[in-house]
């Protein structure tokens, strides 16, 4: 099992950056690969990104490409999503999620084990 918390959340202006970290706890934590999703108020969960156990493979959704980049520091069992540019339509709470798999899972029902979220909100 691995048990996950996210922090870095926080209010930003539009066009600034944050940084949201994954912590993961668990001695099998290179298994995993790591997705990131997010939920704005009234709207269903989405993709945002997701990184192989490796670090070797990312995938990201459509809308925040060349903007978001994840990474991950296995020795120290933690995923990151660094988000540049940062837009209104950003504003949501983030989730970190681990999936036992060998590729970069982009749908929910494939991982395993969920954070508890952090909260980012863009103002204009």
């Amino acid at each position: 099992q691995v048990q996950l918390v996210e922090s870095g959340g926080g209010l930003v202006q539009t066009g600034g950056s944050l940084r949201l970290s994954c912590a993961a706890s668990g001695r099998t934590f290179t298994e995993y690969a790591v997705g990131w999703f997010r939920q704005a108020p009234g709207k269903e969960r989405e993709f945002v990104a997701a990184i192989s156990w490796s670090g070797r493979s990312t995938d990201y959704a459509d809308s925040v490409k060349d903007r978001f980049t994840c990474s991950r520091d296995n020795a120290k069992k933690t995923v990151y999503l660094q988000m540049n540019s940062l837009k209104p339509e950003d504003t949501a709470d983030y989730y970190c999620a681990a999936a036992v798999s060998s590729l970069v899972p982009v749908t929910q029902i494939k991982y395993n084990y969920w954070g508890q979220g952090t909260q980012v909100t863009v103002s204009s």
